[in-house]
């Protein structure tokens, strides 16, 4: 297989494989726990290579990921105390269990291929090299004849991909449960569900996608595809369904672009990817339609135009002499700039709440509904009056 081709399939098959679960730990609001989960499962890999001496060992799968399980027992048992918070006992945990796996590489593994560098970066660049290599031949001599060789391609492309379709199975059987348990906890045991079994499920996933990208793309990057395009995707749906399918594209558009540009300034593939992770959520965090930055600052700016509208009414509706409803005495006795001023009193006009005749301006009989609408609210304080008045009051978007 080509290398570029094998390196591209490997990226976006652990986009989408870290991107599933990472859709639910942001929803959660776990995605600390999947850091902690990437550094966390260090000393269930070592323990694993130091009993089968094999980095492609299933067993390092299996410890990895009991590792992980462990990590989030450990952060809730912390949690459970009541002593500290959850980020606080994430702080604790992890930095503990990847410290102790990374002193079990240097004191027993220092002279193999596990090292913290593989570790934290990854061999992305090295992974269609390190290929699965099957003997078809039944000769029972132990000679190996390199015709009764096959191929097979990357292994990571093989564990990655088993990971990917295992989760894909899981979340069609379990995606109502799933969904379920992660915005409403006590209808799901009402219903007969467990949330710790689902819970535990997830972390497992969690764990077990972690271990095995661990080798091709390394820590950082796992925790980058396993967050970031589920925190792009959660500001612009609210839909489950879209975010995932958006988390998904997102990662494989990760991949695509980190890999272009990993040969444009000839850096590591998994810094680069990361970058473009980085920089898609910083796009959409500026310019989501409604959650992104620009928009809620557009949103703030005319929310407190409104408000000043508001206060222009009510003003209006309290002072029935000409001399007081002038321009020029509005500005002043509101205290408001020429600039603002001339807004409000250009909004009022454009929405029919107010007539203007010369310098005076008079209420009109919308403008009067709307004021005595406010003042009920005011006075009453009932949510029942307030609905009644937001839909006057979004009259006035324009």
């Amino acid at each position: 297989m080509n290398p570029e081709i094998a390196i591209l399939l490997i990226s976006c098959l652990t986009a989408v494989a870290c991107a599933i679960p990472g859709v639910f730990l942001v929803l959660r609001k776990m995605a600390l726990i999947s850091d902690a989960i990437s550094h966390s499962i260090l000393p269930g890999i070592v323990i694993g290579f130091f009993i089968t001496h094999d980095l492609a060992s299933p067993w390092l799968i299996l410890l990895a990921a009991i590792s992980g399980i462990v990590t989030v027992w450990l952060v809730e048992a912390i949690q459970k105390t009541g002593l500290v918070k959850e980020d606080t006992a994430i702080g604790l945990v992890f930095p503990a269990l990847f410290s102790i796996g990374v002193l079990l590489i240097a004191i027993y593994a220092n002279d193999v291929h596990l090292d913290t560098d593989a570790v934290l970066v990854g061999k992305l660049e090295y992974a269609p090299f390190d290929n699965w290599i099957i003997n078809s031949s039944s000769n029972q001599e132990g000679i190996t004849n390199p015709e009764d060789l096959i191929n097979m391609g990357p292994k990571s492309l093989w564990t990655t991909g088993s990971v990917l379709l295992v989760t894909l199975v899981l979340l069609g059987l379990f995606y109502k449960e799933l969904k379920l348990s992660t915005f409403d906890i006590g209808l799901t045991s009402a219903l007969g569900f467990s949330p710790v079994i689902l819970h535990y499920g997830l972390m497992s996933v969690a764990s077990v996608t972690t271990v095995v990208s661990f080798d091709a793309v390394g820590a950082i990057l796992v925790v980058a595809l396993m967050i970031a395009p589920a925190a792009t995707a959660y500001l612009l749906t609210n839909d489950l369904k879209k975010m995932l399918l958006l988390s998904v594209v997102f990662g494989i558009l990760a991949a695509f672009g980190g890999y272009y540009l990993s040969m444009w300034l000839d850096a590591s593939i998994s810094g680069s990817i990361t970058t473009v992770l980085g920089l898609i959520f910083l796009l959409v965090y500026l310019f989501a339609p409604s959650r992104g930055l620009l928009a809620v600052l557009f949103r703030q700016r005319r929310q407190r135009t409104e408000v000043s509208l508001l206060t222009f009414l009510l003003h209006l509706n309290n002072h029935e002499s000409i001399e007081e409803r002038s321009v020029t005495h509005l500005q002043e006795h509101i205290n408001w700039g020429k600039v603002r001023a001339k807004k409000v009193l250009k909004l009022a006009l454009e929405n029919n709440m107010i007539s203007k005749n010369g310098d005076v301006i008079t209420l009109s009989n919308k403008g009067k509904e709307f004021t005595e609408k406010a003042l009920d609210y005011i006075i009453t304080n009932k949510d029942e009056k307030i609905e009644d008045m937001k839909d006057d009051f979004f009259l006035f978007r324009g």
